[in-house]
């Protein structure tokens, strides 16, 4: 499972000029998955999310994470970050896994993160064509793969 996590001011996301879900301050979430992918990649992932300290604290340095600021999360379905263009420069997609496996596991996914955050955690409309429109904070992007975990 891969996550593109940014920490935003603010973001949206839109399918068909409808917003399905909106944050203020707090991390947007590109969440692609895999067919391997299982339980033990979105408990991982979802602690590491909620530890991870990228939030400044008092003095302006990296300190704090998504629970201790209090802030919000938007989960977002993105196949494409398991693109390869291993044979040419047309991506493949053979890596990502196909919607009957990977919605139940994004969504698993989503009712991990709520559970660990204590919160609703609002998200697009998987498999649909979404708008995504964020302020990145920092900017702050980080890369997270549940199969190479640093």
């Amino acid at each position: 499972m891969r996550v593109l996590v940014q920490r935003v001011a603010s973001a949206r996301v839109e399918v068909e000029g409808e917003v399905t879900g909106a944050i203020g301050p707090g991390l947007l979430l590109l969440v692609g998955v895999e067919e391997a992918d299982g339980e033990a990649d979105i408990v991982w992932l979802s602690a590491k999310l909620t530890k991870m300290r990228i939030f400044p604290d008092a003095t302006g340095v990296m300190n704090r994470s998504i629970v201790h600021v209090a802030g919000e999360v938007l989960a977002v379905s993105q196949f494409t970050l398991f693109a390869s263009l291993r044979k040419g420069n047309r991506p493949s997609w053979s890596r990502a896994a196909p919607p009957e496996i990977s919605r139940p596991l994004f969504e698993l996914f989503v009712r991990q993160l709520e559970s660990d955050l204590g919160r609703k955690v609002p998200t697009g409309v998987f498999g649909a064509d979404m708008q995504v429109h964020l302020v990145n904070d920092g900017p702050v992007t980080i890369a997270l793969d549940s199969r190479n975990p640093e």
